[in-house]
């Protein structure tokens, strides 16, 4: 079985990533951190893929999810199938 590769672009001061993150946590979930700020391949990379600058965008095996509360409840119906920290 493949795993599911999940990358969450984001930035700190952002309240609505800040709900994500959380969530990510709490769920215990592994996930790749592209802060868009710290790293400006990350903001070209979404810019890129999205043609757009929102976060928080979470890719799923490449697909991008955008809206926290959407992110936040595929999360948690998905979080049993996802890789978890150490």
């Amino acid at each position: 079985m493949q795993s599911t590769k999940i990358d969450l672009f984001y930035y700190d001061e952002c309240f609505f990533c800040q709900k994500v993150l959380r969530e990510i946590k709490n769920l215990n979930i592994k996930v790749s951190y592209r802060h868009i700020y710290e790293d400006q391949t990350n903001l070209q990379i979404l810019l890129e893929k999205t043609g757009r600058k929102t976060t928080p965008c979470l890719f799923i095996n490449g697909e991008p999810m955008f809206e926290s509360d959407d992110i936040i409840e595929w999360l948690r119906e998905n979080h049993t199938k996802l890789e978890k920290n150490n």
